[in-house]
């Protein structure tokens, strides 16, 4: 059994869903997980409040409380990958993560996320992500250090003041002329079904992403993606939209069954570059992983 260190954290909604008790949220907030799992967290005191007091089975619901908890798995699968920081100063740190490993706790990964390795590995409990990257997807993770001046950098993330520059590998055909194509690619996303996938759908766009071809082979080309929004799968769908699904792509275009890693095999999405104005300097900032995506 696999037993985080770290508390993960909930808050309560505003509006009540119709339950007395937090226990009862629970139950409907996190639906796989059984009543008697929580029980038992609650009984052995691993639920609690922002201020450290212990949840009971009775403590009653009351929105926009912070609820932490911590999550626990069986045979937690360890990923062979290791990640790098490329940079630290007092109020951020800028790590790469490789394919396969998750930046925070969900599923079946507690310690083997990002989050919780940089946390071990350099004694600073008060890191925390600033962005989300996809497990399947490599490349360069922002991450608060100082609580005090964490709200700046997370708001160059919720303004859309920091630019975002990925690569992607996908296939082509051998009579496609596509170095220096630009496509400009605006629609609506929505989620699918199952929901953890995303759509294209009739209506007002609400996803943007600029995509260049930078070199070609005659069956793969490499590409380079700015996303201007930051919707879930974003660059996933709006490739595979285009007729470029990325390779070793499980979701787009289409949901593959459900099956074990294939370390061999990782999705060609990579988080290459981060570029923004710091809040606290003033001064330019460009951070930038040197490895590439390569073709065949």
């Amino acid at each position: 059994m696999a037993i985080s260190q770290y508390p993960s954290k909930l808050s309560l909604p505003i509006i009540n869903p119709g339950v007395t008790a937090v226990f009862e949220y629970l139950l409907i907030k996190f639906p796989y997980v059984k009543a008697s799992v929580w029980q038992q967290r609650i009984n052995d005191g691993k639920v609690h409040y922002h201020d450290g007091s212990l949840l009971t089975m009775q403590s009653p619901f009351q929105a926009q409380q912070r609820i932490y908890y911590y999550r626990e798995v069986e045979n937690e699968p360890i990923i062979p990958f290791s990640e790098n920081i490329l940079f630290q100063d007092q109020h951020i740190l800028i790590a790469y993560k490789p394919h396969f490993l998750a930046v925070t706790p969900g599923g079946i990964y507690v310690s083997e996320c990002l989050q919780n390795r940089l946390r071990q590995r350099t004694g600073i409990d008060t890191l925390q992500t600033l962005h989300r990257l996809d497990r399947v997807t490599a490349g360069l993770v922002m991450f608060s250090i100082n609580p005090e001046t964490r709200a700046l950098y997370h708001d160059l993330f919720e303004n859309k003041r920091i630019l975002k520059t990925y690569q992607a590998v996908a296939k082509i055909t051998k009579d496609q002329a596509l170095i220096d194509k630009e496509w400009q690619v605006n629609n609506r996303i929505e989620n699918s079904e199952p929901r953890f996938t995303m759509r294209i759908t009739e209506g007002e766009a609400n996803s943007h992403s600029i995509i260049k071809c930078i070199q070609q082979t005659t069956q793969q080309a490499l590409f380079e993606l700015t996303p201007i929004t930051g919707k879930t799968h974003q660059l996933r769908v709006h490739m595979q939209s285009l007729g470029f699904p990325i390779v070793n792509d499980k979701y787009y275009p289409h949901l593959q069954p459900l099956s074990a890693d294939d370390y061999s095999a990782p999705l060609q999405l990579l988080a290459k570059e981060l570029k923004f104005i710091d809040p606290i300097t003033q001064q330019p900032r460009h951070f930038q992983y040197d490895g590439n995506l390569s073709l065949l």
